[in-house]
C-alpha cells in the first residue's frame, strides 16, 4: 500500500512494539522520517536502529506520555531534529481496564490528555489579523504593529487575511518581512465583493490572484491561499504560478505525478496582427475614428426588421453593428447567431457582446470556439447584468468566470491555447473587447478592474452611455498609460422617463440632473421635442468625445435606428466620422 509518504516527517507514541510499531515501521518503508517514543529506553534504542536500517531519519526518546511537559518537550525536540512534523500518530493507553474511578481516570489523562498534547506540541500556531482597505486593522494597528506583537506573543506564523484583496495584503507583507524572523501568511479574498443579483461575487480573477502570489512569496510569504471569494480554480491557479518559486524536496506524491509538467504543455503561438483580424480592427489600428450603432437582439425569431435596420446603417457609413448579449437578463435570440445573420444577409461586421451569465466555461468554450469557425472576429466580453433585472425570477447565473477570466480564455484562443494550455490548431482572430465605466460609483475600483481586463488581453473597450464628457476625459487620463483605444457610449434620449430610467434602473449609467432637467423642460413641450432634444444632447457627446476617442457606439433607442443615424446626421458630425 503506497501512502505517498516518502519525504514527510512522522511521529509515533508508543512505537517500539504492536501497532504503533507497525505504523512506524510502514511509514520508514515508504521513505518518512520517523520519531518515536515509549517507557523502556532499550526498546526505543532498539527500535531506532532498525527504522533507520531501512535509509530514513530515525530518533526516539524514553518517556511516559502521561508526564505532559516530558511530552512536550520531545514532540518539540522531534520537530526541530527532523525538519518539521507532517503526521502525528497517537497510539498510547493506560491498560486501565477498571470500572473504579480512578481507572477512569488514569486511562483520559494517559489516552485523552496524551494525544491533545502531542497534537498541541506538534501544531503550529498560525496568528493571522485583518486588516482594511488604508492598511490598519480597526482598532488602528497597523502591519508593524502586528507582526511586532504576534513575534512577541510566541506565534510560529504570523499573518493576513480576509477583508481586503491581494494588492493590500501585498503592501503589508512587505512592511511585515523585515520585522521578525518568523514565517508569514497571507490569505487575502478573491478582491473586493460585489452584489450581482442578490449574490456576493468576488470579482478577482484566478489569474490575477496567481500573479499576487508570485509577488507574496517574493515579499517574503511562507504560505499563501485565499479567504473569502477564492474558489478551487483560485488555488490551482495559485499552486501553478508559485511552484516555480517553491523550494525543491524528495517529496513525490501522486498529485505531482499525475501533473502533467509545464514543459510539456503547449506554448501557443503568435497572435495574428491586430489590424488584420477584422476591418473593424484595422481602422482603429489605423487611427481612424470607427462608428458602430447598437441593435438589440429581437424577441422572437423573425429579424427581418434588425435586418433592414442593420442594411440601412451599412448603406449610412456605419462601421459595425453592435449586438448585446441578453441586456437586462431579457429573453432574445442569442447574441452569437444574431451576429451570423447581420453578418452574412446585412454584410457589415458586428461587434458580438458576450457575457458570463449564461453559460459554464465549457459551453463558453464551445460558443467562442463556433463563431471563431463562422467567421466572427469582433466580441466585446461583458460579466452580465444579474437575472433577477428580468421577467425571469426563477432564472440562475453561472458565472463560472468574470470578464476578466473570459478576456484571458479568448486571449488563450487567439494563441491556439484552450483553458488547460492545450493546443486546438490554428488560433482564434477574436478583436478583444471589454466594458468600462467611467462613471461608475467606485471609479478607483472600476479603474483598477480595467487595469486587470488590459493586463487579461484586452485590446479596446466601450464605455457605458457618456453623459458627461468631463468625467469621460478625467477617466481617460487615468488610464492612459495602458494605451488601449477607448470607444464611447452614446444614447440619445427620447423622453424624460427614458431618462430617469437610465439613471435609475440600468446597472453602470450615470445620468446628471441637469440632463434629466433638460428633458423635463423638453418633455413639457411635447414628444417631439423630447426626441429632439434627446438627439441634440446625443450630438453634443459626440462633438465633445470625438477628440479624446477612437469612435463611438451610438445605441439606437427602442430599436429606432433612424434615431441613432440622426445623432451621426449633423453636418459636422458626420464629417468627422
Amino acid at each position: 500500500m503506497d501512502l505517498g509518504l516518502a519525504g514527510m516527517k512522522a511521529l509515533v507514541t508508543d512505537g517500539t512494539k504492536g501497532i504503533g510499531r507497525s505504523v512506524a515501521e510502514h511509514f520508514a518503508a515508504e521513505g518518512a522520517d520517523v520519531a518515536i517514543c515509549a517507557r523502556d529506553a532499550a526498546g526505543v534504542a532498539e527500535a531506532v536502529t532498525a527504522l533507520a536500517s531501512k535509509g530514513v531519519r530515525a530518533t526516539g526518546r524514553a518517556l511516559d506520555v502521561a508526564d505532559g511537559p516530558a511530552l512536550t518537550a520531545w514532540v518539540t525536540d522531534a520537530a526541530n531534529e527532523l525538519g518539521g512534523l507532517d503526521i502525528v500518530v497517537s497510539n498510547v493507553s493506560a491498560l486501565a481496564i477498571g470500572q473504579d474511578e480512578a481507572s477512569w481516570q488514569a486511562e483520559f489523562s494517559t489516552d485523552m490528555m496524551g494525544t491533545v498534547r502531542a497534537v498541541d506540541a506538534a501544531m503550529p500556531v498560525i496568528a493571522q489579523v485583518a486588516i482594511n482597505a488604508d492598511g490598519v486593522t480597526a482598532y488602528g494597528a497597523t502591519p508593524e504593529d502586528i507582526v511586532r506583537a504576534l513575534d512577541s506573543a510566541g506565534a510560529d506564523i504570523i499573518g493576513l487575511n480576509c477583508s481586503v484583496g491581494p494588492q493590500t495584503i501585498l503592501e503589508a507583507i512587505e512592511k511585515m518581512a523585515p520585522l521578525t524572523a518568523r514565517k508569514l501568511s497571507a490569505q487575502p479574498n478573491a478582491g473586493m465583493p460585489r452584489d450581482v443579483g442578490g449574490r456576493t461575487m468576488y470579482m478577482a480573477s484566478p489569474e490575477y490572484m496567481s500573479t499576487y502570489a508570485r509577488h507574496l512569496v517574493v515579499a517574503g510569504a511562507k504560505l499563501i491561499g485565499g479567504c473569502c471569494g477564492t474558489t478551487p480554480a483560485h488555488i490551482r491557479e495559485i499552486a501553478e504560478g508559485v511552484r516555480p518559486l517553491a523550494p525543491r524536496s524528495g517529496r513525490t506524491s501522486r498529485a505531482t505525478v499525475a501533473h502533467v509538467p509545464s514543459e510539456n504543455k503547449a506554448t501557443g503561438v503568435a497572435p495574428v496582427p491586430f489590424g488584420d483580424r477584422s476591418r473593424w480592427a484595422k481602422k482603429i489600428a489605423a487611427g481612424e475614428f470607427v462608428t458602430s450603432v447598437e441593435l438589440v437582439p429581437p424577441r422572437g425569431v423573425d429579424a427581418s426588421k434588425l435586418l433592414r435596420d442593420a442594411a440601412s446603417l451599412r448603406d449610412a457609413g456605419v462601421d459595425a453593428i453592435n449586438v448585446p448579449d441578453g441586456p437586462r437578463a431579457q429573453s432574445r435570440m442569442g447574441a452569437v447567431l444574431t451576429s451570423l445573420l447581420i453578418e452574412q444577409n446585412a454584410h457589415i461586421e458586428t461587434v458580438t457582446h458576450y457575457c458570463c451569465r449564461d453559460r459554464n466555461l465549457l459551453g463558453m468554450l464551445s460558443d467562442l470556439l463556433g463563431a471563431s469557425a463562422v467567421g466572427l472576429r469582433n466580441v466585446l466580453l461583458i460579466t452580465g447584468d444579474p437575472p433577477k433585472m428580468g421577467p425571469y425570477p426563477s432564472a440562475t447565473a453561472v458565472f463560472d468566470i468574470d470578464s476578466i477570466g473570459l478576456t484571458n480564455l479568448v486571449s488563450s484562443l487567439n494563441r491556439g491555447l484552450d483553458p488547460g494550455g492545450n493546443a486546438i490548431g490554428e488560433p482564434t482572430r477574436f478583436v478583444v473587447g471589454v466594458g468600462v465605466n467611467p462613471a461608475a460609483l467606485d471609479v478607483a475600483n472600476e479603474r483598477r478592474r480595467f487595469e486587470w481586463k488590459v493586463e487579461a488581453g484586452a485590446e479596446y473597450a466601450i464605455t457605458q452611455p457618456v453623459f458627461d464628457a468631463g468625467q469621460l476625459e478625467t477617466f481617460l487620463r487615468s488610464i492612459e498609460l495602458l494605451h488601449i483605444p477607448v470607444v464611447a457610449g452614446i444614447w440619445p434620449l427620447v423622453s424624460v422617463r427614458n431618462a430617469e430610467f437610465l439613471a435609475n434602473e440600468v446597472p453602470g449609467v450615470t445620468v446628471p440632473d441637469e440632463i434629466i432637467a433638460r428633458m423635463r423642460r423638453a418633455n413639457a413641450l411635447s414628444k417631439e421635442h423630447a426626441i429632439q432634444e434627446g438627439i441634440t444632447i446625443a450630438r453634443e457627446m459626440l462633438e465633445r468625445v470625438q477628440p479624446m476617442v477612437a469612435g463611438v457606439q451610438v445605441s439606437a433607442p427602442f430599436g429606432k435606428a433612424e434615431l441613432a443615424l440622426e445623432v451621426f446626421a449633423d453636418e459636422e458630425a458626420t464629417a468627422n466620422a
